[in-house]
């Protein structure tokens, strides 16, 4: 093994992690479980949850509860289901520079690995912090080395690995063989053809999940793999140097909408410009939108279903100025069939711009022109999506959107608890038990 591997070995399986990053990864991880409640009745995640019950089943003591379900599967099913249904619900987490999700993939594969094990949350926390900062790592070196845009189960499956393996107590022999097949099987998928035609598909991150966990356990077993490229090869070295001093994860966002993030600066230019303005959508004659290539390339039109509104643009901004803001409700539903929204997006003409396509993917950049029929007119200068350190949420407007995806499927009793709780699992004496028990149905779902 090189020196390069023996060091990003030793911060997988011996990560040591402040306790700033531990509380950000306690955020994460109570963020990505409400989006994974409100995804719990979409038929991509009760498709998902189903197969993982008939086709990759588990022995007793080799299985874990499916999030929001109770039902039993494998760790690798259990972990795929609840990635596929958080990958179809878009209000996940994510890291700009990866130009995809980490949370999406190893919340789920934590919970399948911690599930029937004595774990205490600090250390949950700690592997999963170590998994976001192997995440994001992979995915640099990964889009860095090759010419096409692969999906995040490319490279989020690495972290999923590791975290398998840290949790697992690997040697480093193990870690290795597991990066390398969970780097060899990830889901090389290309991300624009998803944009172009979308569907279930989505992010890759179920795919992720369940080839990062399989990866785990087969290494554990004595399974052999190729090394990873993407964390051993000399021309990636520089990009895991800085392995425990620079925490990524502080950076991660957190969205303030179900829509792809590409649609979201857009969504925050035309947010401003409403509530400054009170500029209402019966006044609205036409809405320029300049934005970068990827963000052009949305889905046009009215969607038909909810993977093609997640991945829209001019559906989004027609929702925002008919409601005011974009909710789970809004892409699903009654939401694909609203005539009024269907009008609006008439008036919208999206653009291509070079300055925004420039700072793509560092940033998520745009700036509308918004024309009434009276003939005033509003431009919203160029703005960065929210959610990030660019433009950071408000505590209490990451609340709302956690109070918004969980309540309708979990209560407010139990959303309460779960929001409550994030603070103690930075105790070494609080048990991860306590914490997971609130995602698990008392009486397991009948399918």
């Amino acid at each position: 093994m090189s020196g390069q591997f023996d060091q990003i070995a030793k911060f997988i399986l011996d990560p040591q992690v402040p306790d700033d990053v531990l509380r950000r990864a306690a955020l994460l991880l109570t963020d990505t479980l409400g989006v994974a409640a409100g995804a719990t009745d979409l038929e991509p995640g009760r498709l998902a949850r189903d197969f993982a019950v008939d086709f990759l089943a588990g022995s007793a003591e080799n299985s874990a509860r499916l999030l929001f379900d109770g039902r039993q599967a494998s760790v690798a099913g259990a972990a795929f289901a609840a990635a596929t249904q958080i990958d179809n619900l878009d209000g996940h987490d994510g890291y700009n520079p990866t130009k995809g999700h980490i949370g999406c993939a190893v919340v789920p594969a934590l919970f399948a690995f911690a599930d029937g094990r004595a774990l205490d949350g600090r250390r949950a926390l700690t592997g999963l912090a170590m998994a976001y900062e192997v995440s994001a790592r992979a995915a640099i070196a990964l889009h860095a080395t090759v010419s096409d845009y692969h999906t995040s189960g490319a490279w989020n499956a690495l972290g999923v690995a590791a975290l398998g393996c840290y949790l697992n107590g690997a040697s480093p022999v193990q870690l290795r063989e597991a990066l390398g097949i969970a780097e060899y099987h990830g889901p090389r998928s290309q991300m624009m053809r998803e944009i172009a035609h979308p569907s279930m598909l989505h992010d890759g991150s179920g795919m992720g999940a369940l080839t990062g966990s399989m990866a785990a356990l087969l290494a554990m077993r004595g399974f052999q793999g190729a090394p990873a490229i993407t964390a051993e090869a000399p021309e990636v070295a520089q990009y895991w140097a800085d392995l425990g001093d620079d925490w990524t994860l502080l950076r991660n966002y957190i969205k303030p909408y179900p829509i792809c993030r590409w649609a979201h600066a857009p969504l925050d230019a035309l947010a401003d410009l409403m509530a400054r303005h009170s500029v209402t959508a019966d006044q609205v004659a036409r809405l320029q939108v300049n934005t970068f290539a990827q963000s052009a390339a949305l889905f046009p039109g009215m969607p038909e279903t909810t993977g093609q509104a997640q991945y829209s643009l001019a559906f989004a901004l027609a929702v925002m100025l008919r409601h005011g803001q974009v909710a789970p409700e809004h892409i699903w539903g009654a939401g694909l069939q609203d005539a009024a929204v269907a009008g609006l997006i008439e008036r919208i003409e999206v653009c291509e711009t070079a300055r925004h396509s420039d700072r793509f993917p560092a940033g998520r950049w745009a700036d509308v022109v918004l024309e009434l029929h009276d003939g005033r007119r509003f431009v919203s200068g160029d703005v960065h999506a929210r959610g990030g350190p660019e433009a950071p949420m408000p505590a209490k407007d990451i609340r709302a959107k956690f109070d918004r995806f969980a309540v309708p499927t979990l209560g407010e009793s139990t959303s309460n608890a779960l929001w409550q709780m994030q603070d103690r699992l930075l105790d070494p004496d609080q048990p991860f038990d306590a914490y997971a028990a609130l995602v698990y149905p008392s009486r397991p779902s009948q399918g």
